[in-house]
């Protein structure tokens, strides 16, 4: 059992980058898929990106190709999402999530455990 607990979020502008965090308590965060999610107002939670227990597979949005990048560190029990050229459109409240799975999924309907999330606003 693992429990996510993100930070990294805030204000920027566009064109601006943020890096989010995501540190999740447990003594066996190696054998979880981490994801990131995001959802905005009014809007769906929807896939941004995950990267598989060894760090070896990640799988992101269309939306994010080329702009943000996950990696995780096991030793830290920690898991990034560097955003670069960020858009308004990107404004949304970001969540970390851990599913214990060899593959990569992108349901968020898969993932047992959420953190809480954090803002990320992006002005124009």
């Amino acid at each position: 059992q693992v429990q996510p607990v993100e930070s990294g979020g805030g204000l920027v502008q566009a064109g601006g980058s943020l890096r989010l965090s995501c540190v999740a308590s447990g003594r066996t965060f190696s054998r979880y898929a981490m994801g990131w999610f995001r959802q905005a107002p009014g809007k769906e939670r929807e896939f941004v990106a995950v990267i598989r227990w060894s760090g070896s597979s990640t799988e992101y949005a269309d939306f994010v190709k080329g702009r943000f990048t996950i990696s995780r560190d096991n030793a830290k029990n920690t898991v990034y999402l560097q955003m670069n050229s960020l858009e308004p459109e990107d404004t949304a409240v970001y969540y970390c999530a851990a599913v214990q799975s060899w593959a990569t999924p992108t349901s968020p309907g898969v993932y047992n455990y959420w953190g809480q999330g954090t803002q990320v606003t992006v002005s124009s």
